[in-house]
């Protein structure tokens, strides 16, 4: 049996059915975050799928990895559901991990207790957790002897990224959640570090939701692109695109990525030009 039929007879890794959130409902600041959205992420056995999700600004990007989350004020939705591996998500748990765009170290603990922090949660031994999170901090390209000890103020953006991957990644979710990773980073390092993402999820085989507003980063991680509009926010388009073979600064120099990146560029700036329209939907 093919890894595709096995999927298709496997519960879905994220289903959202008709999903709207309105914030402070009935009230003079009521805001619709997202109307209506519908999409179905496969669970590709021993494989998993990146999917990015882009948009402007306001578009719901946020809201809608929130709900997987399970964290509040975001979750649960005001209407429609969302289902994770078949199961309705009641609110955070450990099939699900999340990598924010800011940094989320713990200041009084060091890189090597925050990476063993989710296992200590668990309840596992220290030396156990230990020996565990050093093996993440070498896996995501930090130096267990020389940074294990360091306090996150002594480290780089990219470096507290790092220590953040490895933090959630080292729980082995089934799903990861990452909002704007890397986009606090200089450029050679976030080419740096997407191509980190795409080898440390290679290893865990898991199903990566990837938001982010830069469309060459959403055409080279992902294995689909939910295109997302504004005004309410919703899906606009789903693309599916051929899995990155080569490293992202070599990725950026074949022509099948510019025709995509050329036609995803055209398209934002059409659902851009269709917000500023006095009744911000177009046709």
């Amino acid at each position: 049996m093919t890894d595709a039929a096995t999927s298709a007879d496997r519960p879905a890794a994220v289903e959202f059915h008709r999903v709207t959130k309105i914030y402070a409902p009935a009230t003079p600041r009521e805001y619709v975050a997202i109307s209506d959205v519908s999409f179905t992420i496969p669970d590709i056995v021993d494989h998993g799928e990146i999917s990015s999700f882009l948009g402007p600004s306001g578009c719901g990007k946020s809201t809608v990895l929130r709900l997987v989350a399970g964290l509040e004020p975001q979750h649960p939705p005001t209407s429609g559901t969302v289902h994770v591996l078949g199961r309705p998500i009641l609110g955070p748990a450990s099939d699900r991990g999340m990598v924010f765009q800011d940094y989320t170290s713990f200041d009084n603990r060091t890189v090597l207790d925050n990476v063993a922090f989710g296992l200590e949660c668990q309840g596992m031994s220290r030396d156990d957790r230990h020996a565990l999170a050093r093996d993440w901090i070498a896996k995501v390209g930090l130096d267990p002897d020389r940074d294990g000890a360091k306090y996150p103020h002594e480290l780089s953006g990219g470096m507290r990224q790092r220590v953040a991957i490895a933090r959630t990644l080292v729980l082995r979710p089934r799903i990861i959640l990452m909002d704007e990773p890397f986009g606090a980073l200089d450029p050679a390092t976030r080419l740096d570090m997407q191509d980190l993402l795409v080898a440390l999820w290679r290893e865990v085989q898991a199903t990566v939701l990837f938001v982010t507003h830069s469309v060459e980063e959403a055409v080279y991680l992902g294995d689909r692109v939910f295109v997302m509009a504004t005004t309410p926010g919703r899906i606009a388009e789903e693309i599916r695109l051929p899995a990155a073979s080569a490293p992202a600064r070599e990725t950026q120099s074949q022509p099948w990525f510019h025709e995509q990146v050329q036609a995803l560029h055209a398209r934002m700036q059409r659902i851009e030009a269709e917000a500023r329209r006095p009744n911000g939907r177009g046709g």
